[in-house]
């Protein structure tokens, strides 16, 4: 392959990983508050119409970015008031949740259909985005520099600061922090909040980054990618870059097979589509069979709060 198709794929690969990345990153630190949200998908739905909306009215990306975190973040509170207020089942609820935000995004985006908005640029100036080589550094838009910046602040977060002490303390024993005064509901409603934020950001890199038009559905199952590489990753920040960017290169095969040529074209292209799925299904059973599979899981995932009286 030439130098210049090696670029190409690098920079495709790192946009298409990016809004896995972001929603990834969220559910991180709402797993390791110990709650399970399996509602990513609906609330990047949600924040990917939000920012869809947005920019064609107005055309200012960077308030459809805000606005979209601000309707992941409500999202997340529906999510947020029915498990840890009400006790809810969080796997129902946030399996509910994506199926509110799927129908909602299509209700809210009737109208919207082929409609074009122009894309997020990149950050730097064009004679270093453009330029054959420092393109690999520094042809992103800002919410690719934002998903990098991400990970080493939650990674410093968890591991070296109090507040990320307290959050993990949450997820590994609350009935502990909760006897020594901490409130485990209110940590947990920050978590999921931030979450919720989180996939409405990775929500509005669809429109703002990879198809600059609003189609139903169009994260097309990202949010269970993201879901999933959290186990793949073992709730580690550094290993969910990784892991993102693995699934993005199977993403950016699939492109590349469509465009035909190459040894790429081969395979048939709907194969290449379906790896990414098959890959997560491959993960969640590879982890699943491991002994020390739940060693690094937090303790008190998924369970309700039931304080002793």
């Amino acid at each position: 392959m030439s130098p210049e198709l090696i670029i190409a794929i690098i920079v495709t690969v790192v946009g298409a990983s990016t809004p896995i990345l972001i929603a990834a990153l969220g559910e991180l630190v709402v797993e390791r508050s110990g709650v399970l949200n399996l509602g990513v998908e609906g609330m990047m739905l949600v924040g990917a119409i939000t920012a869809f909306v947005v920019v064609f009215l107005t055309g200012n990306h960077y308030l459809a970015i805000l606005l979209a975190a601000a309707a992941g973040l409500g999202t997340s509170l529906i999510f947020g008031f029915l498990t840890l207020s009400l006790s809810a089942n969080q796997t129902a609820t946030g399996l509910a949740l994506t199926i509110f935000g799927t129908g909602f995004s299509a209700l809210a985006g009737q109208g919207y259909s082929a409609r074009p908005v122009t894309l997020l640029g990149p950050l730097f100036p064009s004679e270093l985005a453009t330029h054959p080589v420092w393109r690999v550094l520094f042809g992103y838009s800002a919410l690719v520099y934002f998903a990098l910046i991400m990970v080493v602040a939650i990674w410093w977060f968890l591991k070296k600061t109090r507040a990320g002490l307290i959050l993990r303390a949450v997820g590994e024993n609350d009935l502990s922090a909760h006897s020594i005064g901490y409130s485990v509901i209110g940590v947990r409603y920050l978590a999921v909040m931030f979450g919720g934020a989180m996939a409405g950001i990775a929500g509005a890199c669809f429109p703002l980054l990879l198809t600059p038009q609003w189609a139903e559905r169009m994260t097309a199952g990202r949010g269970w990618i993201a879901v999933a590489l959290v186990v793949f990753a073992s709730w580690r920040p550094f290993r969910l870059l990784a892991g993102a960017y693995l699934f993005g290169l199977v993403m950016t095969m699939e492109l590349y097979a469509k465009a035909g040529g190459g040894p790429l074209s081969v395979v048939p292209s709907e194969l290449w589509a379906a790896l990414p799925y098959l890959a997560t299904v491959a993960v969640l059973v590879l982890i699943s069979i491991r002994r020390d599979a739940s060693t690094n899981a937090p303790a008190c995932l998924g369970k309700p709060f039931l304080p002793s009286n």
